[in-house]
């Protein structure tokens, strides 16, 4: 058991680290649209041959679940997917364009349908989006195609379309099975539909189905969360992601639905993620990274304990591309050297495809100093340890930032770096923050991230 002074102690806002340097510490003044095509090209250049990861982002939800942090747009509209569907397939071919400078074929080894509700969409739209995508390059053998979906609206028409087309994996946004904590969130969906989706998809032949689960929502307790986790167990998803609730009202005011009176917060909301990770583990599941559980034979754990583990914007993944394309309103690309996000408004989104200009609005050119640091990041949370660089000006300072994460028996330092303790695995968030020079360097004076704990 964690130490109850540790939680308070550390319980503190934090980023979730799906990069560094973290979005809203961007150096933007830096970055240019043509800059970012110039990086991309150059990267694919030196390492297209590894293949690329495309991250797709769907909006669209026909209602809002309230403690949501995404960027959605809330319609019963139909009529606007496929006018969206043509702009993504646009976007991409603007990609296309300035990756054939290169002179090579383009490779995608993996494609993600992320939302909003990517199932709000139709089957044979979704269908058309992959066929447009994938028209004209080529497609690794090993290639890794995942959705997600709502249990309430994904149909057995889109698990077996998505599964012709190539997709293998899916993850279903569960949440939370207990009635009062759907209510106040707005996201129902029962154990019963959740099963029948799950048989459906064994059935067709899926490889991989994760559930997402929160603990901190409001009005979550110790049993509700108890019978949530046995319920998910029953049905034996391949990966469990049980995330901590990022409670950020002032950028999701749907948050506000309720008041930080009904969240579990500090001990109480740590013994809700020590109730279910000991759940989870005690079934059989790995524990992968920060928040991330799998069966032993899933390639997380593969990855894991080949040293492959790698985090992205969509969290952890069992391979790294040197080149992630991200399409759609809000998405953010990476082309391991400079990070661009594109404009989060639907119109927006369209009004510059429609003349031609990548629609990203803002991006950061990464430093040497930013690159080590990412490594480190990197480091820590998929290995659980990290090696100082030979010339790392900023050793001394993060080492006097980590003494007291030292000191509380977090990490272990050696000569050459330091290691993440049983205890700190509980912690990498603030682990990371001792590393984060920009973060330091800023000292933001107003709330950016959610709470550690």
């Amino acid at each position: 058991m964690i130490k109850r002074e540790l939680i308070h102690k550390y319980d503190v806002a934090a980023p979730r680290y799906t990069s560094y340097p973290t979005v809203p510490l961007w150096d933007v003044d830096g970055f240019s649209e043509s800059e970012w095509q110039t990086r991309v090209l150059s990267q694919f250049r030196a390492h297209g041959s590894r293949g690329l990861s495309i991250y797709i982002h769907l909006p669209f939800c026909e209602s809002l679940c309230t403690y949501c942090g995404c960027n959605v747009r809330i319609t019963k509209n139909h009529e606007v997917e496929h006018p969206y569907i043509m702009a993504l397939l646009k976007e991409w071919e603007l990609y296309k364009k300035v990756l054939s400078q290169a002179g090579k074929p383009i490779r995608i080894e993996e494609i993600h349908l992320g939302g909003g509700t990517p199932t709000f969409f139709s089957v044979e739209n979704l269908i058309g989006l992959i066929r447009g995508i994938t028209a004209g390059v080529i497609v690794d053998q090993n290639v890794r195609f995942s959705f997600e979906g709502h249990p309430a609206n994904t149909t057995v028409k889109h698990l077996q379309g998505l599964y012709n087309v190539g997709f293998r994996r899916f993850s279903l946004g569960i949440q939370d099975f207990d009635i009062q904590v759907q209510k106040v969130i707005n996201r129902r969906q029962t154990v019963e539909e959740v099963a029948r989706l799950m048989f459906e998809a064994r059935r067709i032949g899926y490889e991989s189905i994760n559930f997402d689960l929160i603990y901190g929502l409001p009005l979550q307790t110790s049993s509700s969360v108890e019978r949530t986790v046995e319920s998910v167990l029953e049905l034996e998803p391949d990966r469990i992601s049980f995330y901590s609730y990022a409670h950020v009202p002032w950028i999701k005011p749907g948050q506000r639905h309720y008041t930080e009176l009904d969240l579990p917060t500090g001990q109480n909301k740590q013994n809700l993620y020590l109730l279910g990770k000991k759940m989870i583990e005690c079934a059989g599941y790995s524990h992968i990274g920060m928040d991330h559980f799998a069966k032993p034979a899933d390639s997380l754990c593969t990855a894991e304990k080949q040293g492959t583990l790698h985090r992205n914007f969509m969290g952890y993944t069992d391979r790294f591309t040197p080149l992630l394309i991200g399409l759609g309103v809000s998405s953010i690309s990476d082309s391991v050297t400079a990070f661009a996000q594109n404009v989060k408004n639907v119109e927006d989104y369209y009004a510059l495809l429609n003349s031609d200009n990548f629609p990203v609005f803002k991006g950061h050119l990464l430093d040497q100093q930013d690159q080590q640091i990412r490594q480190y990041v990197l480091d820590i949370m998929c290995r659980g340890r990290m090696q100082w660089g030979r010339h790392d000006g900023q050793r001394e300072q993060v080492r006097s930032r980590l003494a007291p994460l030292i000191t509380d028996g977090l990490v272990r330092e050696s000569e050459n770096g330091i290691q993440v303790t049983n205890s700190g695995r509980s912690f990498l968030r603030n682990i990371c923050m001792a590393f984060d020079v920009r973060l330091h360097r800023s000292s933001p004076q107003r709330d950016l991230f959610s709470q550690a704990i």
